[in-house]
């Protein structure tokens, strides 16, 4: 027998009419033979309606009481799912996240979910039931010892069902939504976004951090620490939707289910070379003729970074292989006679990366790697993030030294520890899909001391005040004061907080300053092919320069190429970048 676990979001559910035609659904499952825990949001917008009235009676609402309005609405869901199925024949008990047994951590808004006991659902099954569950909620220990109802946060009915298949070992996991799967782009801005048949969970990582809201970071990460089988699919029709991919199951450790070690890899990749360019005019088509050179010479580039500009003028610095080198020189040395510039060149760096589902979206990991590597005295000569891995460019003397202690400090073991791994995505299209986030704000803070320790300071400080970093650049320009700059970007909610984060730490570089540009927005490119396709970055910024979109900052990873570029080209660039790369349905 089968055991599913299926989620109704709040669209599938948002009326009576809309109720009746999911419990038909359910029940035809149901005859088919399968066991069935369903998960349900709140109807509709009742959420946003709830928090509205809560913010009429207080413009800060205590985050207890928050919750104890907010759970509310899932119930009304469960209990008239429950009784549709019954009307239809179908034996069905609704229970809320206290009573399922759904653990969390006793932090109200934005909890995670520690452990589920599984016996009571176990128990309704055999019984030949349908157990319906209130998404978005779950049940903590606060002071003496007395139950409280907590929330999980935007996403958290998709959470909570990927966490209930993981618990009980489900075949697989379903989302039904009101698109018809994952979409290779957001289609209210593109109208011919097409449909993946399947994508990987690190695909889908990225691009869920990015600002695609078919499914929750959260939700992903889950599905890819343990193996779950994950489809989202329609709630208007039978079509099978879109397909997650991940690795093989695992089991929930002790330390809890959604605090299992954000850490799950390092790698360290010898024989790098690093090559800058700088003081290059800051105009649309630099970065496309660059790299479209590059790739016309057979050059595989890794990272590539582009930090904040200063005048008219931008640095562009990217990592090849050593063997590389000479050749790559020489077309950027045609390249710097053409358009001015200097360029400079480094053997013997090694790249260091730590790897995990959702690294970012916990703030004290970037700030915890660099940290270590700071006390054992690594200098970070580049930057680059995404939402999976976080890379930094050191001497290669200090390779082996910061792989050992950065193993140590997120407690590896040998077989998560790689040295010079081979990648395993032939084959993989190199972009499968493109996001466009305009929530996006710019800090950078210039003339940071080039010191050990300087970077973690800084993820540190952000990390304390519980502000999530989305991309993390460190400039190659050195300025007069022997100090660098470091960007970074992140939501537009979190300016405030970036600030007074940061102001303590300020007083300590008393030459360091915050800068912040005009609005922006991130334009991505994610596909795991990227990692063995020559040229991959280089055709993106081509599909930019021919809107004569400008690029302000760059970022890459291994999967990811993410650009910073004005917040009113957003639109016109997904639009450009999609189309480049034929993502588009040909229907």
């Amino acid at each position: 027998m089968t055991l599913l676990v299926q989620k109704f979001g709040g669209t599938s559910v948002g009326n009576v009419e809309r109720i009746q035609e999911i419990a038909k659904r359910i029940a035809s499952f149901k005859e088919q033979g399968n066991e069935l825990v369903i998960v349900v949001s709140a109807m509709g917008d009742s959420t946003n309606q709830l928090t509205k009235l809560a913010l009429e009676v207080n413009s800060c609402p205590p985050p207890r009481e928050l919750d104890m309005l907010l759970s509310t609405g899932e119930q009304v869901t469960i209990a008239l799912l429950s009784m549709a199925l019954i009307k239809l024949d179908i034996p069905a008990q609704s229970m809320t996240g206290s009573q399922v047994g759904i653990i969390t951590e006793s932090a109200h808004g934005r909890a995670r979910i520690l452990e589920i006991k599984t016996e009571k659902i176990r128990e309704l099954l055999k019984e030949g039931k349908v157990v319906v569950i209130a998404g978005f909620q779950g049940t903590s220990l606060g002071s003496g010892k007395t139950a409280e109802i907590t929330t999980l946060g935007r996403g958290g009915s998709d959470t909570s069902a990927v966490a209930l298949a993981a618990a009980l070992n489900a075949d697989a996991c379903e989302i039904y939504t009101d698109v018809p799967g994952v979409l290779t782009t957001d289609p209210r801005k593109v109208k011919d976004a097409k449909l993946m048949r399947t994508i990987s969970c690190d695909e889908m990582l990225e691009l869920a951090s990015l600002g695609a809201a078919v499914l929750h970071p959260r939700a992903v990460e889950i599905a890819r620490n343990y193996g779950i089988k994950l489809v989202v699919r329609s709630s208007l029709d039978n079509s099978k939707g879109t397909t997650l991919t991940s690795l093989e199951k695992k089991y929930i450790g002790k330390e809890g289910l959604e605090l299992s070690r954000p850490v799950n890899a390092i790698e360290l990749i010898e024989n790098q070379s690093v090559i800058a360019l700088s003081n290059i005019p800051d105009q649309p088509g630099i970065a496309a003729d660059l790299f479209e050179t590059l790739s016309k010479g057979g050059i595989n580039v890794d990272l590539i970074i582009q930090s904040t500009h200063q005048g008219q003028t931008n640095d562009i610095t990217f990592t090849i292989s050593e063997k590389d080198l000479p050749i790559a020189k020489l077309l950027c040395e045609q390249l710097i006679n053409t358009l001015g510039g200097e360029l400079t060149t480094q053997n013997n760096m090694s790249k260091l990366s730590i790897r995990g589902a959702g690294i970012m979206g916990r703030p004290g990991i970037a700030a915890k790697f660099f940290e270590t590597l700071s006390r054992s005295g690594v200098n970070l000569r580049l930057i680059a993030t995404s939402e999976v891995k976080v890379s930094c460019v050191i001497n290669s003397e200090l390779g082996t030294k910061g792989l050992r202690c950065a193993s140590e400090a997120f407690n590896l073991k040998d077989k998560q520890i790689k040295i010079n791994p081979t990648t395993n995505f032939l084959g993989e299209p190199e972009v499968r899909g493109v996001a466009l986030d305009p929530n996006q704000v710019q800090v950078s803070v210039i003339n940071v001391p080039d010191i050990p320790g300087s970077a973690a300071t800084l993820c540190r400080s952000f990390a304390d005040a519980g502000i999530c970093v989305d991309t993390i650049v460190q400039s190659e320009r050195k300025n007069n004061l022997d100090s660098k700059s470091i960007s970074f970007t992140l939501n537009k909610n979190d300016r405030k907080a970036a600030d007074n984060a940061l102001k303590p730490l300020l007083k300590s570089w008393p030459n360091s300053y915050i800068q912040e540009g005009t609005g922006i927005a991130r334009i991505s490119a994610v596909g795991s092919g990227m990692a063995t396709q020559i040229g991959t970055a280089g055709r993106m910024f081509r599909a930019l320069a021919n809107e004569n979109i400008n690029i302000r900052m760059i970022a890459t990873s291994e999967i990811r190429t993410s650009c910073i570029i004005s917040e009113k080209d957003g639109d016109n660039a997904l639009k450009a970048v999609h189309k480049f790369f034929k993502l588009g349905s040909t229907e």
